[in-house]
């Protein structure tokens, strides 16, 4: 029986490298095995799809060739860069994490336990970056391996708790190939992007399916049994846009705001109560406010958290110049491609043009 399973893992990954080489996604952090530019990739690709995470590869790599001027960069410069990414934590642990690197003869980390010891990089990301740039045969488990994984099993328990979780781990390091293991590990990432999806799972194209046991049950979506989600919280936000000669009045959330440090946004206020938007704004940003009219709503999803976003036109005045204080400033459409802002600023600027 044991002999029978490991003839069929050989064949698994046989196969799996086997699609990979000719199916595999041509994504520009893959064109070179340069741990830099795997380890930023990795780092934009936590909690984001690679087809929003690519232009912003491009774009960071041309703006940072190389961890040294990485290092060298400014924060505000890097956040910049990273400006509609979403998740700016991952920027400021990237960049802190070059200083760390180039403080140490700007040598990158040799194993998983290396990796592990600078800002931002977790287990999954340690053994993804380790896998591909030092074949260290160890399985890198995000979500798109654990649904993979989890199906290949059959699996009926959340992969998320302690158990679940080890079956998965341990049967994904079968899969992987001694000699390629950093392959085996982006083809059960990519299988799981583009075949093994959450919603009508596209077996017939799996090089996996002759073993998989979801496959076999005739229903694949019923596997891995997930634990509950934690629901969505809706909120409400009004935000007031102030223009004057072609410029927009922006304010600069604190560095040590719990969430986007440092990013410029519009002024806001959670609510719904119009009324007392003008008193709001003036005790938080300063200044005399006056409300106009709406120009619309967008919506805007942050993690668990969705925000039905009421834009209103507005006015303000200061007993001194606004544009001179350290977190406010007015910026022309010009001056936004180099200001490290937040996601929900493109979407309201997307609004007034329409």
């Amino acid at each position: 029986m044991a002999e029978r399973k490991e003839n069929e893992r050989v064949e698994q990954r046989r196969d799996l490298l086997a699609w990979f080489d000719l199916q595999q996604r041509d994504l520009p952090w893959r064109r070179s095995r340069d741990p830099y530019r795997v380890w930023v990739s990795e780092i934009m690709l936590q909690q984001t799809r690679v087809e929003t995470a690519r232009p912003y590869f491009e774009r960071f790599i041309r703006a940072f060739p190389s961890v040294e001027d990485l290092a060298s960069a400014e924060v505000e410069a890097v956040l910049s860069q990273w400006s509609g990414l979403g998740y700016y934590q991952r920027a400021r642990r990237l960049h802190a994490a070059a200083r760390q690197i180039v403080a140490g003869s700007a040598r990158f980390p040799a194993s998983v336990e290396e990796w592990l010891q600078l800002p931002g990089v977790g287990p999954y990301t340690a053994a993804a970056i380790a896998s591909i740039v030092l074949g260290v045969p160890e399985p890198a488990i995000d979500g798109n391996v654990m649904r993979v994984v989890g199906r290949l099993l059959a699996l009926e328990e959340d992969p998320r708790k302690t158990s679940g979780h080890r079956a998965i781990q341990s049967e994904a390091r079968h899969l992987l190939d001694l000699q390629r293991p950093g392959d085996s590990n982006q083809a059960l990432m990519e299988i799981g992007a583009t075949i093994c999806l959450p919603r009508r799972p596209r077996c017939s194209l799996c090089p996996l399916e002759p073993g998989c046991g979801a496959a076999a049950a005739g229903d694949p979506e019923l596997y891995p049994v997930a634990g509950r989600r934690p629901p969505v919280s809706r909120h409400f936000r009004q935000v007031a846009v102030v223009e004057s000669r072609g410029r927009v009045l922006l304010f600069r959330r604190p560095g040590n705001s719990p969430r986007m440090a440092g990013l410029w946004e519009f002024p806001w206020m959670d609510g719904r109560a119009r009324g007392k938007l003008e008193s709001a704004l003036g005790q938080r940003y300063g200044g005399r406010w006056k409300i106009g009219s709406t120009r619309g709503r967008v919506r805007h999803s942050v993690t668990n958290r969705s925000f039905q976003i009421e834009v209103f036109e507005a006015s303000s005045s200061f007993e001194s110049e606004v544009a001179e204080g350290p977190e406010a400033g007015w910026f022309s459409s010009s001056d936004l491609t180099g200001l490290p802002v937040t996601g929900l600023v493109g979407k309201v600027l997307k609004l007034l043009e329409d």
